[in-house]
This record gives C-alpha cells, structure tokens and sequence, in this order.
C-alpha cells in the first residue's frame, strides 16, 4: 500500500465535508434507533426527497438557472434549506403514520419493520424514476449557488460551498443537542429510549413523541439532501441510495443512539473512505466503508461512544 502524499491534505479536506454530510444523515437513524430500537432503511428516501423537491422548486418551476450574489442569495439560500428540511421532514411525517404506526399499533414482529422500510424506500425511489417525476437520469441542480474557492488549507482548496456544509453541519448538530437535553419534547424522547411503558404510565403520548422524532430526523435530512444537491451539482432518482447506507455505518461506528456519535462517526468514515481512495484505489473506498461497518459490528457493537438517545 502506497499514499500519494500530494494527494493526502485535498482528500481530508474532502472526506471531512462529505463525513459532515454523513453526520447530519446519520442524525436520523440514530434519533429513530434510540426510540424505536430500529433502523429506518427508508431514511434515505426521506434524504433524496429534500434535495429533489428544491430542485423542482427553483430550477423547475422558478427556473433559476443564473448564480446569485448578495441578499438573493442568502434569501434563496435560506428558503431551499427550509424547504429541504420540511419536505424530508413531511415524508419523515408520512412514513411513521403509514408504514410504521399501523406495525407499532398490531405489535408488529421486528423483521415486519425491516421489511416496511426497505419497501417503502423501493417505493420513493422508483417513483422518482418515473418521467413524470425526475425520470431515470440524472438531473442538473439550479445554479444558484456559485461555488467558488473561499480559502487553501495544507495546499488543498477549500470551496465556499464546504464552508456553508461545515458550519450548518455544526449548528445543526449543537441544535439537536440542545433540544435532546434542554426542551420538553427532548426528555420525553430520552424518556421514551429508556423505557417505552414507564414513559407512557408517567403522561408521556408515546404516538407524538415518536412522531417527533421522525420529524426532526427528517428536517436535518432535508438540510443535507440540499448540500449534497449543491456540493455534487445534481439529483438523481437513487441520490439517497449510498449517502444512506453510509450515514447508516456512520451512525453505528459513532454509536447508534448518540447524537455527539453521529458526528463522530461521520466524519471518521468520511476521513476513512476517502484517505483509502489515495492508499489503496479509488475503486476500493466503497469496500473499505463497508468493511468499517463489519468490523464495528464484530469489534464493538455499540460503537464508539456507546449507545442510547444522549447528548
């Protein structure tokens, strides 16, 4: 194995963005985790849609296809990261109440729900495949955003649009930890992870909580769809597919449950995936990102930081 050293600084500037991606994905399927105790395979779906439906409302219907600058952009800005973040959450919202609730409601066996998401995630992406929709190609996102180079670090260029993923990345992740451990709703969720009947026997409504908790899962996979739209320049039908899958080892590496986990184990497998592109090939990153995930699993199942809903 031999790294290309030139190559090592613009590969961790690379692979810290995208783990910060991961880490923002990876926020739902720990919040889901940590009160339901399983995993939402349809949490990618709830990724792409944020992303797709900005791109419908801006370079479809709008029609902006020319960079902004100045106050149109922060204002176009802000409203596609809203709008990203209420359409996956909208979703987020509709899976719960169609696809998990009527299991929770029949006390559904565990591999009903393993079954439902994979469905449901079959389901959203190949309706987006449909002509109607974004057909199987891929499409490109609105230029509205003019990447540029904001700085260098280590000789590596640091793109405006990395800045923008890093600090809202950031922000997002002290926002979620600040209503886990600070808001009512956040200690009903930590109550509700720790024991589903005594939450309940105390007033807690286990339906609300759990919804809520969809809900914010998917606002902050919304956010990351649209980066993602911005940062790759596209969407495609499948986008939420690979993201998903690796904010999923993401969330379990960190320790599924664990919010401050979450961005852990984002970054370290962004970091990992892409310095194994240098060393070994980049035909090999995908394999040793999932490697990750295998040996987490047999190594220390509940990851690095343990898990459980905590900030």
């Amino acid at each position: 194995m031999h790294c290309n050293a030139a190559l090592i600084a613009p590969t961790f500037v690379t692979g810290l963005i995208l783990g910060f991606i991961y880490a923002l994905i990876a926020l739902g399927y720990t919040m889901v985790y940590g009160v339901l105790k399983l995993i939402n395979f349809a949490h990618d779906a709830v990724f792409a849609t944020g992303g797709i439906l900005v791109f419908y409302a801006f370079g479809q219907w709008f029609g902006i296809v020319q960079p902004l600058s100045g106050v149109s952009l922060v204002v176009l800005m802000a409203a596609s990261l809203v709008i990203g973040a209420l359409a996956s959450a909208g979703s987020a919202f509709l899976l719960e109440r169609v696809a998990y609730r009527p299991l929770r409601r029949r006390q559904g066996a565990r591999l009903s729900y393993l079954i439902t998401a994979i469905g449901a995630s079959f389901f959203a992406d190949y309706l987006y495949q449909q002509n109607f929709l974004l057909g199987p190609g891929k499409r490109e996102f609105p230029n509205y955003f003019n990447v540029s180079k904001a700085f260098t670090v280590f000789g590596s260029v640091v793109q405006n649009v990395d800045v923008l993923i890093v600090v809202l990345a950031i922000a997002c992740l002290i926002a979620l930890d600040q209503f886990i451990t600070r808001t009512r709703s956040g200690r009903a969720i930590r109550a509700l992870s720790e024991d589903q009947v005594a939450a309940q026997l105390m007033g807690i409504n286990n339906d609300r909580v759990i919804t809520t908790t969809f809900v914010v899962g998917g606002l902050f996979a919304g956010i990351a769809g649209v980066l993602y739209a911005i940062k790759f320049g596209f969407v495609v039908w499948n986008m939420g597919f690979v993201p998903g899958i690796k904010a999923f080892t993401a969330a379990v590496l960190g320790g599924i449950g664990n919010i401050r986990g979450a961005l852990l184990g984002g970054i370290l497998l962004g970091l990992i995936e892409n310095m194994s592109a240098v060393c070994v090939g980049a035909e090999w990153k995908d394999t040793v990102a999932f490697s990750v995930l295998v040996l987490v699993l047999i190594l220390r199942p509940t990851g690095i930081l343990g898990e459980g809903i905590k900030g």
